[in-house]
């Protein structure tokens, strides 16, 4: 189990760094009119590299609450509190630092989050409400794989359609909808890749092949249809994709492989204090990005600034807000 403990920390912690990656990145994927080639590209493959993370954090709630041990009322406690305490944080900053309407954000609460990130607070509920009700099976290899082609995949909604003639033959139709489902797929296959004998050498090579592949296909598709469409589109970068989908089990596969014999002190660390890290990183970012704290004329140097200053940021609150919520109730 102690194992088990060390590389889901150091899990946690590489998923931390990639979420504030995203967002560090983002600007300049979404202005491909004013940014130059070179910027766009370095962006879109840090952001294709870390559109896993946000499955990984579904994939560690499900190996942790879809086993023997269920969320309990503490759990459903934290998550509703975290909601609460972040979103009164971005309302703070949004009637302070921005334009938007502190009316408007409220009159939609129930509808959507105060702040954009915030949505995974309303998704994280949904495993652990099914949580009691779900113990995955300890299962072979082959059937995992097998779940993981035809859902991921073959019966992706979000598979871009492919076409023979005039017939369509993927995605094929199994009335899948909704993103909540691969949320729960990604749940059930993080108990379920967690609970296989994965611990061989050609396994990891070969999950790590696919990572970088995925990695590789999500930044070259992303770019074929900027061309296309003369903008941004998130096609491939979408969290229940089939190549962000595959990438998200392969780095689980990895680290699960590779990191499981102690917490590196660098990824515990972050890991110990990733939830205060979320709830900040996005208000800190937009502070940077949209009171001119921010040196676009230099991508390189203004990713690692923007990145940077983020975390440090968001880490420092969150580790003075744990001093604070000595209960851990929202850090």
């Amino acid at each position: 189990m102690q194992q088990k403990i060390n590389w889901i920390d150091n899990l946690r912690g590489i998923a931390c760094l990639m979420v504030v990656m995203i967002h560090t990145t983002t600007w300049y994927i979404t202005n491909a009119n004013v940014v130059t080639p070179f910027s766009w590209d370095l962006s879109n493959v840090l952001n294709s590299a870390s559109r896993v993370s946000v499955p990984l954090f579904f994939m560690i709630s499900g190996y942790l609450f879809f086993g023997e041990r269920s969320a309990q009322q503490r759990h459903f406690v934290r998550i509703g509190l975290c909601l609460l305490f972040y979103s009164v944080i971005a309302l703070i900053y949004i009637k302070l630092f921005t334009p938007i309407s502190v009316g408007l954000s409220l009159r939609y609460i129930l509808q959507k989050p105060i702040f954009y990130h915030l949505w995974f607070f309303f998704a994280i509920i949904v495993i652990y409400l099914l949580s009691p009700l779900i113990q995955v099976k300890k299962t072979n290899a082959m059937v995992v794989l097998g779940l993981m082609v035809l859902l991921g995949v073959i019966a992706n909604p979000n598979t871009v359609p492919q076409t023979i003639g005039n017939m369509k033959w993927l995605p094929i139709n199994l009335y899948i909808r909704g993103d909540t489902f691969y949320y729960v797929l990604y749940g059930l296959l993080g108990r379920a890749v967690g609970m296989l004998d994965t611990q061989k050498g050609w396994i990891s090579g070969l999950a790590g092949g696919m990572f970088a592949l995925c990695v590789v296909s999500i930044s070259l598709g992303t770019h074929k249809q900027l061309q296309i469409n003369g903008n941004f589109a998130d096609t491939f970068y979408v969290y229940c994709g089939p190549l962000v989908f595959i990438a998200a089990i392969s780095l689980f596969v990895v680290v699960k492989n590779c990191l499981n014999a102690r917490p590196l002190p660098v990824l515990a660390f972050i890991s110990r204090y990733s939830l205060g890290i979320y709830g900040f990183h996005a208000l800190i970012i937009h502070f940077l990005r949209t009171h001119g704290y921010q040196v676009t004329a230099w991508p390189v140097l203004d990713i690692l600034w923007i990145f940077g200053a983020t975390l440090a940021g968001s880490l420092l609150l969150s580790m003075g807000l744990q001093r604070l919520d000595t209960r851990r109730l929202v850090s």
